[in-house]
């Protein structure tokens, strides 16, 4: 489901659509090891994707 997910996105030109799939997948890795620096480097490309595209992404709490 997700790889038809991703071909769509590729598709439509849609890189907002890409990078929101791509963050999802990324907050689910960081919730399973729990990576401070993996959390850091994610709420960066949240910071960055909420500026260029909707929906906007929560922010993770690193703390």
């Amino acid at each position: 489901m997700i790889f038809f997910g991703l071909i769509f996105f590729v598709f439509s030109g849609n890189s907002c659509g890409i990078d929101h799939m791509m963050l999802i997948n990324q907050i689910d890795s960081y919730e399973q090891t729990l990576d401070p620096e993996l959390c850091e480097e994610i709420v960066e490309k949240i910071d960055l994707f909420n500026d260029e595209c909707s929906p906007q992404i929560e922010i993770l709490d690193c703390g």
